[in-house]
């Protein structure tokens, strides 16, 4: 798989749900409960993300997809049986009945339904606009507190049951993740500093509006929470992010408290977590949350359209800025759908959050 990139190099793809930040806290707990799953899984990604580094350089060119776009999706589920061997054990294809594994079936529904929304709200069949085959695997490792896309396909831990739960639970962390290999297929916004801040908010967005398409709300409806469901009932805390309040998911005595700013004014410089890519995007995740709020009504259809317009529209570069993200939705809005309000309230939203939409 070689996703295209805007200056002829190729950007590898590891991401994860969980930051690296999150679990190094756990990984200095002084209860090994804690920080025995913690501190595996932190060595599992790292060897993951130095694989993806090797394999992405010696990719081959994809073969583009000969006939029809595909209308209905091409899941495959696999179960790693608490290995990380992948893709580990095909338990589930394209049209099966569902498996006696709760987490098969969670994945199979969770890919099915990003699946939909690309395709019914955007007119993209999967996440290559090809009908690319979905694939994800479940009960990755032992008590790993992850789940991630490798650039090829989904990953999903069963969590160590003490501060995380199975990362199947939550139908937006299935659509975030997802959501990557959508931006690896557009944008292709490289994953550190601010455009990896773009990238992780991307995958935040898409897998909320997946979750709230698939539960039928409207923008005031809807949680914002990403990732609810996932921390265990011991852990102080909601979720890992919310769009609407960033740096208020959790606040507790192992994780800590959440240190995602609302605006640029909060902005944390870092070199950890290649820049802050999982705390940095709370901004623009904010931002969006402004503008879907301000626009009411379904947050897929008009602010949806409008964020997937510019990862889509081929003027996004693989470096970008929160300042350039945000002119091109200026722009995106102004096309889109005219001087009317939504391009108001595009510029507005920016503005609260401390990001220009001025070209300089």
């Amino acid at each position: 798989m070689q996703p295209r990139t805007s200056d002829d190099g190729l950007n590898p793809v590891f991401c994860t749900i969980v930051p690296p930040h999150v679990l190094d806290k756990l990984s200095h707990s002084g209860d090994p409960r804690l920080a025995d799953p913690a501190r595996r899984t932190l060595e599992a990604d790292g060897l993951r993300r130095d694989r993806r580094r090797l394999t992405a350089l010696a990719a081959a060119p994809a073969t583009p997809t000969a006939g029809a776009v595909p209308s209905k999706p091409h899941r495959t589920l696999y179960n790693c049986e608490n290995g990380t061997s992948l893709p580990g054990t095909k338990v589930r294809g394209e049209g099966d009945k569902p498996t006696s594994d709760a987490s098969v079936n969670r994945a199979y529904a969770g890919l099915g339904a990003t699946f939909e929304l690309l395709l019914s709200a955007y007119g993209r069949s999967s996440i290559d606009g090809k009908g690319l085959p979905l694939i994800g695997s479940v009960h990755y490792g032992h008590e790993y507190n992850n789940a991630f896309f490798d650039g090829e396909q989904m990953v999903f831990g069963d969590g160590d049951g003490e501060i995380f739960l199975d990362f199947t639970y939550a139908i937006d962390v299935i659509a975030h993740e997802l959501a990557h290999g959508l931006t690896q297929y557009t944008a292709n916004l490289r994953y550190e500093g601010q455009s990896g801040a773009l990238n992780e908010s991307v995958s935040d967005v898409f897998g909320s509006l997946v979750k709230q398409y698939s539960l039928g709300q409207s923008a005031e409806q809807a949680d914002w929470l990403i990732g609810a469901g996932l921390l265990a009932p011991r852990v102080s805390g909601d979720a890992l992010r919310s769009m609407k309040a960033p740096g208020t998911a959790y606040d507790d005595d192992v994780l800590g408290k959440d240190p995602q700013p609302a605006s640029m004014e909060e902005y944390v410089e870092t070199e950890e977590d290649n820049g802050g890519v999982h705390i940095n995007s709370g901004i623009p995740n904010r931002a969006f949350y402004l503008l879907a709020n301000a626009l009411g009504g379904n947050a897929w259809e008009r602010a949806g359209q409008i964020w997937f317009d510019v990862l889509t529209g081929g003027e996004l570069t693989a470096n970008a800025d929160f300042a350039q993200f945000a002119r091109l939705t200026v722009a995106a809005a102004g096309s889109r759908f005219g001087e009317r309000g939504e391009k108001e309230a595009v510029l507005k939203a920016w503005s609260e959050v401390g990001v220009p939409t001025a070209a300089e």
